[in-house]
């Protein structure tokens, strides 16, 4: 089964193994596959391995072998990498993404929380520098606060918490804060749904979770 794997900078395995992974090379085991403690782990849904990421580097992988399926991920007893790329910059801009969504759903999003996504752009296309990003995304942090103090706390402060994280300077990881945005905005999906009924606010978090995936895939297939 195909599935989506990320491995740190250095494309070394973890967990004190430490072997350099290539394409076209399958990594096998005589032990018996156990979630989280032995084989090799991949996850379906590229957001379920975005969750799980210890940095930039994807891999498309084809698990075989003895394989055992769980909810957001899988471990076989061995998976062959199938391609593999640094998506670092589309990280960044899949933040950016995520958090634009979420402040559509703000009435009057704080201009620095806009700004701050903006300014991670023009970083990304070496318009500003690192401390003019820092800038904002200091400035960001400040409006996140401001809504965490409001009236529209649960819906805003998602939002503007996805943008402070896609914002973050160029000395955080990538992988973490696409995650984190991602979350946010999902969050402030089923935030705006309001006092709807529980179904309705789980409805509105899967569809941004999957218009997050439909997204992520399309942006990283097209660097595979």
């Amino acid at each position: 089964m195909k599935a989506w794997h990320f491995l740190r900078a250095d494309k070394r395995l973890g967990y004190n193994d430490g072997r350099l992974v290539r394409v076209g090379h399958t990594f096998k085991t005589d032990e018996k596959p156990r979630m989280c403690q032995s084989g090799f782990h991949a996850s379906v849904n590229i957001m379920d391995a975005l969750n799980y990421a210890p940095g930039p580097i994807i891999c498309r992988v084809e698990l075989s072998g003895d394989i055992i399926k769980g909810d957001a991920k899988c471990v076989a007893s061995e998976r062959t990498v199938i391609a593999m790329a640094d998506v670092t910059n589309v990280l960044h801009e899949f933040a950016c993404w995520s958090a634009e969504r979420a402040l559509k759903r703000v009435d009057n999003p704080d201009p620095r929380s806009v700004a701050a996504i903006e300014a991670k752009r023009k970083w990304l296309r070496g318009e500003i520098t690192t401390t003019q990003l820092d800038a904002a995304w200091n400035a960001a942090w400040n409006a996140a606060g401001s809504a965490a103090g409001s009236a529209a706390r649960d819906a805003a402060s998602a939002a503007w918490n996805a943008a402070w994280n896609a914002a973050w300077s160029a000395a955080g990881s990538a992988a973490r804060d696409a995650a984190s945005a991602a979350w946010n905005a999902a969050w402030n999906a089923a935030s705006a749904a309001g006092n709807a009924a529980s179904a309705a606010r789980d409805a509105a978090w899967d569809a941004e979770r999957r218009a997050q995936s439909r997204k992520l895939t399309k942006m990283v297939k097209e660097t595979l």
